[in-house]
């Protein structure tokens, strides 16, 4: 198993400052992100069986296009081709889940509610 980074160390010794996390949305970059975060968080059951997050103890049936889950299929195979731990799409799904949530955080769900009632 890869030893975990601790970014506050690095940060320390080049000499910089951590101000908080940087979001990335879409695009290479923003699945390069969302495939480190599996590869950071994700661990296989000591019992053996499919890596997951540890954190995760609930489970639930989401309902889904095709479309929806044939995106999902696409990020969990390029995920997998660029790491070494084997992604499924509704972990893809949960993972982006918990960011929008955050971000729902971050930015108010006021600001939320005005951007999706200006799209009708």
């Amino acid at each position: 198993m890869k030893p975990r980074l601790d970014i506050h160390t690095i940060a320390k010794r080049l000499g910089a400052e951590r101000r908080g996390k940087v979001s990335v949305g879409g695009g290479y970059l923003g699945a390069m992100q969302l495939a480190a975060e599996v590869q950071a968080r994700f661990r296989v059951p000591t019992g053996g069986g499919r890596a997951t997050d540890p954190l995760w103890t609930e489970r639930r049936l989401v309902p889904l296009a095709r479309s929806t889950l044939a995106r999902l299929e696409q990020l969990a195979r390029k995920m997998g081709e660029k790491q070494s731990v084997h992604v499924e799409p509704m972990q893809v799904a949960a993972l982006l889940l918990e960011r929008t949530l955050e971000e729902i955080k971050e930015e108010g769900t006021e600001e939320l509610l005005a951007s999706r009632l200006a799209r009708r």
